[in-house]
C-alpha cells in the first residue's frame, strides 16, 4: 500500500500548483484592471497595448471584447471591430450584436450565428470555468485533508476515490471545456467550396462578417460547416475565433 505521506505531499504539490496558477490569472486581472481605468479616462490606445496582448494570450472578457470593438471601429477598423464583436457573441449571443456586425460588415444577413439550446448551456459552462475549476480545487483540499487525517489512523482504511475523480475532473475542465471551434470570413470575396481543391465545385460566395464552425485543418484549407453541410474554405480569407 502507498505510504500516505507520500500521497499527502503529491496532493499538497498538485494544489499548489494550481493556486500558482490562479495568482498568475490574478496578476493578469490587475493588467485588465488597469485597462480599464486607462479606457475610462479615454486613453483608448494605451488601453488597447494591454487588453490585445491579453486577448491573444486568451484571457478576455466580454466587457473588454466590447472595448476592444468600440476602440478598433473609433480607430477605423471594422475588420477587427467585426473580429472583436464576433467574438463578444460567444460569450454572449444577442440580436443586438448581430446588428452591429451587420452595419460594420455592410451586410444585410449573416451565416453561422445561430445557437442552440445545448450551445448555449455550452458556452454557459466555458463563462463559468474559472469559477468551477475554483470550486474542484476547494474540494480538492477538502479531500486532501480528510484523506491525510484519516490516514493517520492505522486501523481505518483510507479511499482514495474522491481524491482521484476530483483531480480527473480537474484536468478534463482545464483542458476539454471549450467552446466550438469557429472562424470569421474576412476577406472579400469567399469562395466556399465542395473539395479541398482549387477545382472544388463552387459552394457559395460570401463576403466578410459570416461565421463559420469549422470542423478540421486541411494544409491551405478548413474543413467546414456551411449551412448544414460539410465544405472547404481558404484559410488565408478567415479568422479563428
Amino acid at each position: 500500500m502507498p505510504n500516505s505521506n507520500s500521497i499527502f505531499l503529491a496532493k499538497l504539490l498538485l494544489f499548489f500548483t494550481i493556486l500558482l496558477q490562479s495568482i498568475h490569472c490574478q496578476a493578469d486581472v490587475n493588467d485588465l484592471q488597469k485597462a480599464d481605468s486607462l479606457f475610462e479616462l479615454r486613453s483608448y490606445k494605451e488601453a488597447m497595448e494591454i487588453y490585445v496582448p491579453n486577448y491573444q494570450s486568451g484571457l478576455y472578457s466580454p466587457s473588454m471584447l466590447l472595448k476592444m470593438a468600440f476602440i478598433a471601429e473609433g480607430m477605423g477598423d471594422k475588420e477587427q471591430a467585426t473580429l472583436y464583436l464576433s467574438k463578444y457573441y460567444d460569450q454572449s449571443p444577442n440580436s443586438q450584436t448581430i446588428s452591429k456586425i451587420n452595419s460594420l460588415t455592410g451586410q444585410t444577413t449573416l451565416y453561422g450565428y445561430e445557437v442552440s439550446d445545448g450551445g448555449r448551456f455550452l458556452l454557459f459552462l466555458v463563462d463559468y470555468k474559472e469559477i468551477i475549476v475554483g470550486l474542484l480545487s476547494l474540494f480538492l483540499v477538502f479531500s486532501m485533508i480528510t484523506t491525510w487525517w484519516t490516514g493517520r489512523k492505522e486501523e481505518k482504511s483510507t479511499s482514495y476515490w474522491p481524491t482521484v475523480l476530483l483531480i480527473c475532473s480537474i484536468f478534463l475542465v482545464n483542458n476539454f471545456l471549450k467552446g466550438p471551434s469557429t472562424g470569421l470570413i474576412t476577406h472579400s470575396p469567399t469562395f466556399i467550396v465542395s473539395k479541398p481543391t482549387a477545382g472544388g465545385e463552387l459552394v457559395d460566395q460570401v463576403e466578410p462578417g459570416h461565421r463559420i464552425k469549422i470542423k478540421s485543418s486541411k494544409d491551405i484549407w478548413y474543413e467546414i460547416e456551411w449551412k448544414d453541410k460539410i465544405a472547404y474554405v481558404k484559410k488565408e480569407h478567415t479568422t479563428r475565433l
